[in-house]
C-alpha cells in the first residue's frame, strides 16, 4: 500500500497528509525537507545527533518532533515510528546504519532533491508549467558555474536562481510564492548518489544537465573512485535538451555516451579549443557558440572575448571551462548571446575562488581556500605558475602525489599545513626534491594562518604570488574553506598594516622535511 502511495505523490497538491517520514539531519537541507513536509501535512519525525537553537526553537513551531542523540545505531525511536520513507540529509553515506537499515528493510530512501522534484509545481510559470531544472556537478568548479548560468538566465529577462549544494537547498525556492522560470540546482555527489536509488513514476528530468570534469574527491564517502563516478553520472538521467560535457575530460563523454536520456537530447561538448558542430569553444580569442544555430556547421556565434574576460578577473583557463559550460547550459533554454555577453560584464567571484586579498611590496596574495582537492588547486598553479604554495589539511583519502609531481616542481616554496603534511612531505621528497618546504606543526587555529603568511613573506619576492590552494578539507582546523579563507586573509592584510616589523631570520629556512 505504501508503494502505491508514494507513487502518486508527484505533485504539491497530492495527498500527503499523514504519512510517516523519517528525516536524518537537520543541517540547512534536513530543515528545509522537515519544514517542506510539514507545510505538506505529513507527519515527521527528525533524527539528529544535534540541533543548532535556531532548529531546536522551530521544529515544534511547525509541528515537527525531534529526536536527538548518538546515530550510530538505529534508535528505538526511529522503530517505534516505523517510517512509511526516509529521506536523508546529504551528509550520510551509504554505509551508514541508518541508511544501511532502511535499505535492508525494503524503505524507499529519498534524499532532498526527490522531494523537490515531486513537489516542484506549488509555483508554476505564465504557461503553466514548473520552472525548469538546469543541473551542474563536477569535481570543481560547480559553483562557478552555477551561479554564472543563474546571471546569465536573469540577464536573459528569466526568472532564475542557483540552489541546491551552493548553499540554498532546492525546496526552499520551490515554495518561493514568486515561482522561477528556471533553477540552475549544483548537485553533489553525495546528493547523486540518493538521486541514482530512485525508480518512481516521475524522475528528474533536467531540461540540461552537466558534469564539468571529475577526478579523485569523496573517496572516504563513497569507498570508491568508481562509486563516485558512477554517482556523478547520474546528473545526466532522463536529460531532455541537452548533455553538456567536458572535451578534455574523457570521463564526462563516456558519461553522456551511458546516460539514459530523454529521446531527442543531445550531446554538446565544450573545451578550449576550436569547437565542432555540436560544441562551444574558442576560436582566435573569441568564445564562441557553435551548438544552437540553425547554421551550425558554417558559422558560430560569439558570446564573448578572452580579453573581455581577462578585464573581468575570468580568463584562467579553468574558469573559460566554467563559462562555456554555463553558456550551454542557458543556450539550451533558449538565452541569447547577448545576455550572456552582458551577464559576464558584471559577473564577479565567489570569496575565496581565485581572490586576489591584496598586492603589497609587488607581492600578490592570492585566496582560493575553495581549491579543496588536487583538481581544483592544479587548476589554481596552472593560473599561478612559479607561486609560493600554501598547502594541506584533511585528504579525504585521495592520493595528492600526482598533483606535486606535476605542478611541485615548478613551485617557488612549500608551505605545509593541516594533519595529513606527511604525505605531502613524502610526495614533495620523492617529486620536487629541490622545492623548499616549510612546515606549520601548530594545530591552533588562532595562530596557523600568522605563520603560514610570516614564512611566505619571508620567501617571496617581487612579481611573486603567494597562493593559498590546499588541495584538503579545512575541517582539521577550521570551520570551513570560507573560514580557512578568511584567517588567511585577515593575516595578509594585518601583515601588510605592521608593515616590514617583525622580518624573520632563521625561521624562514626549509623545516624539517
Amino acid at each position: 500500500m505504501t508503494s502505491e502511495r508514494l507513487s502518486s505523490l508527484t505533485s504539491w497538491y497530492a495527498e500527503w497528509t499523514g504519512l510517516r517520514v523519517a528525516v536524518l539531519g537537520l543541517s540547512v537541507t534536513g530543515f528545509s525537507v522537515a519544514d517542506t513536509l510539514a507545510e505538506l501535512g505529513a507527519d515527521v519525525l527528525v533524527l539528529t545527533e544535534s540541533a543548532s537553537e535556531e532548529y531546536a526553537r522551530l521544529l515544534p513551531v511547525i509541528g515537527v518532533r525531534a529526536w536527538t542523540g548518538s546515530l550510530d545505531t538505529v534508535p528505538e525511536e526511529l522503530l517505534a515510528f516505523a517510517p512509511e520513507v526516509v529521506i536523508a540529509s546529504p551528509g550520510f553515506a551509504p554505509d551508514h546504519a541508518i541508511i544501511r537499515w532502511t535499505q535492508g528493510a525494503g524503505i524507499p530512501l529519498w534524499g532532498d532533491v526527490e522531494l523537490a522534484w515531486r513537489v516542484r509545481d506549488k509555483v508554476t510559470r505564465a504557461d503553466g508549467a514548473p520552472a525548469d531544472w538546469l543541473l551542474v556537478t563536477g569535481t570543481n568548479g560547480k559553483t562557478t558555474t552555477t551561479r554564472m548560468a543563474a546571471t546569465m538566465l536573469v540577464a536573459s529577462g528569466l526568472r532564475a536562481a542557483p540552489v541546491g549544494n551552493i548553499g540554498t537547498p532546492v525546496l526552499d525556492a520551490i515554495r518561493d510564492p514568486a515561482g522561477f522560470d528556471v533553477l540552475v540546482v549544483e548537485l553533489s555527489s553525495h546528493q547523486l548518489w540518493y538521486l541514482g536509488l530512485q525508480d518512481g513514476p516521475e524522475p528528474v528530468s533536467p531540461a540540461a544537465s552537466v558534469c564539468l570534469n571529475l577526478a579523485d574527491d569523496h573517496l572516504e564517502w563513497h569507498g570508491s573512485f568508481q562509486a563516485y563516478r558512477d554517482a556523478k553520472a547520474h546528473v545526466y538521467d532522463n536529460t531532455r535538451i541537452a548533455c553538456v560535457y567536458n572535451k578534455a575530460d574523457e570521463a564526462t563523454r563516456l558519461m553522456v555516451e551511458e546516460a539514459d536520456v530523454v529521446e531527442g537530447a543531445r550531446a554538446i561538448g565544450f573545451d578550449l579549443g576550436v569547437p565542432g558542430p555540436s560544441d562551444l569553444g574558442v576560436v582566435d580569442g573569441i568564445v564562441v557558440d557553435r551548438a544552437f544555430l540553425d547554421d551550425r556547421r558554417t558559422s558560430a556565434l560569439e558570446l564573448t572575448t578572452l580579453v573581455d574576460l581577462d578585464a573581468q578577473g575570468l580568463a584562467a583557463p579553468h574558469l573559460v571551462s566554467n563559462i562555456l559550460a554555463a553558456a550551454a547550459l542557458v543556450r539550451a533554454v533558449g538565452a541569447p548571446p547577448a545576455a550572456i555577453r552582458d551577464a559576464l560584464a558584471g559577473f564577479t567571484l565567489d570569496p575565496h575562488r581565485m581572490e586576489v586579498v591584496a598586492i603589497a611590496d609587488g607581492v600578490t596574495w592570492v585566496d582560493d581556500s575553495k581549491a579543496t582537492n588536487p583538481h581544483a588547486a592544479h587548476s589554481s598553479l596552472a593560473a599561478y605558475p612559479g607561486a609560493v604554495w600554501i598547502v594541506g589539511g584533511l585528504l579525504k583519502g585521495v592520493d595528492v602525489s600526482g598533483l606535486i609531481a606535476t605542478r611541485g616542481p615548478s613551485t617557488k616554496a612549500a608551505i605545509l599545513i593541516g594533519t595529513d603534511r606527511s604525505a605531502l612531505t613524502a610526495a614533495f621528497e620523492r617529486h620536487a626534491p629541490t622545492v623548499p618546504v616549510f612546515e606549520v606543526a601548530s594545530d591552533d587555529t588562532e595562530e596557523v594562518m600568522a605563520r603560514v603568511v610570516e614564512l611566505a613573506a619571508g620567501v617571496a619576492a617581487d612579481g611573486d604570488v603567494v597562493l593559498l590552494a590546499p588541495a584538503a578539507a579545512s575541517f582539521d582546523q577550521f570551520s570551513s574553506y570560507a573560514d580557512r579563507g578568511r584567517r588567511f586573509s585577515a593575516a595578509v592584510k594585518d601583515r601588510i598594516a605592521r608593515g616590514t616589523e617583525g622580518e624573520h631570520d632563521a625561521d624562514a629556512a626549509p623545516g624539517d622535511r
